[in-house]
């Protein structure tokens, strides 16, 4: 339980330098961004903290052992010798995943598994399985076998709380690093005039309320040798939410997804503070109180409907935003950077691309207005 390792949190490429800047500010150790994620040093029990508070990571994989082999003989008898009992259970259902690279002698993908497995199967009974929850997964580079243990399970953007989702919603986990990215630290409202199923509105009641993402679902490492559940339960009974005095706004021209928000954040315990409605845009009307941060995922033609269609769209939500928000900060995520030049708003200089959805979307951010 006190050994140290390192633990890999993954997120959507783009956002890395955020979830390092989240991590750090938990108080986490050894962090640094790398492609794809950020890394980070610790126990178990930072494996277990991880999962539980971390809103910007999709998994938590924690990094069991490594070793070399230059071809599947030699793959084969180390993983046998591999002390997997440490990690998991005799008889556990497991699946494995390899990746190889270029650099390595071991470049069959398919055939290193099948080793791996073998392995797993005959030193410690473990029973091979596409729908086992708990999962290792090994790359093999420049002839370093490196071996994980996926301790989440299902990603970590499923909190556990929303039933109702509309059209290409937006991934919690992506939502809390955008918000992050545009400055928001939980002390200013924040409005979304097309909200969907509400998922930014949600996510900042959430972040100013003190509530943990990883409340309300099950992980991977509750499977795992060596987990202590009544560490565990003590760590999530250890947790405080905040009393608050602001309110957040969500509205959409589409009813039924109002009504899917309205639930969404009944069942993440943020209902009180969040009024959603359904207006359109022309309709949006500006809350009564200080200003804060204008939060949106409009539409791009390459996720709903027609590309062209949607620059008047743009346009009109600049105009409003710019007649009846000043003072009040925007962002938009978009994969069109013709659609956010549409709105005329005064953006700062666009960041890197962002990872989602098969897409490259761009977060465009203003000052006050």
């Amino acid at each position: 339980m006190d050994a140290e390792f390192e633990i890999f949190l993954a997120t959507p490429p783009g956002l890395e330098p955020y979830l390092a800047d989240e991590a750090r500010e938990k108080g986490f150790s050894g962090v640094n961004a790398v492609p794809g994620g950020v890394t980070l040093t610790g126990g178990w029990p930072e494996v277990w903290r991880a999962n539980l508070e971390l809103r910007g990571a999709s998994r938590v994989l924690a990094r069991i052992g490594s070793f070399r082999a230059f071809h599947l003989a030699q793959l084969d008898k180390r993983a046998r010798k591999f002390p997997w009992g440490d990690i998991l259970h005799p008889g556990q259902s497991v699946r494995v995943e390899v990746s190889t690279n270029k650099k390595s002698k071991i470049y069959h993908a398919g055939a290193a598994k099948q080793r791996l497995e073998t392995a797993l199967k005959e030193e410690l009974g473990a029973v091979i399985s596409d729908e086992a929850e708990v999962q290792i997964k090994a790359r093999i580079d420049d002839n370093l076998v490196i071996l994980s243990v996926d301790t989440s399970g299902e990603s970590l953007h499923k909190r556990g709380l929303k039933a109702a989702v509309g059209k290409a919603p937006m991934r919690e986990n992506m939502a809390a690093l955008l918000l992050r990215a545009c400055g928001y630290v939980g002390s200013e409202p924040v409005l979304d005039p097309m909200c969907g199923s509400g998922t930014f509105p949600i996510e900042a009641a959430e972040i100013t309320l003190g509530l943990l993402p990883g409340r309300a679902r099950s992980f991977a490492f509750e499977k795992l040798a060596g987990f202590d559940a009544a560490q565990w339960q003590k760590m999530r009974a250890a947790s405080k939410t905040r009393a608050i005095d602001l309110q957040f706004y969500g509205s959409d021209r589409n009813a039924g997804v109002i009504d899917m928000a309205r639930s969404n954040a009944d069942r993440a315990g943020v209902a009180d503070c969040i009024t959603f409605t359904h207006a359109a845009i022309s309709d949006l009307e500006r809350p009564d109180g200080q200003p804060g941060l204008i939060m949106v995922n409009p539409p791009y033609g390459a996720r709903i409907g027609n590309k062209k269609d949607l620059f008047a769209l743009y346009g009109s939500l600049g105009q409003v935003l710019k007649q009846r928000f000043s003072g009040w900060r925007v962002g938009i995520v978009t994969s069109e950077p013709g659609l956010a030049k549409a709105t005329a708003l005064p953006f700062d200089p666009p960041g890197p691309p962002i990872a989602h959805g098969g897409l490259k979307v761009t977060l465009y951010k203003t000052g006050p207005l």
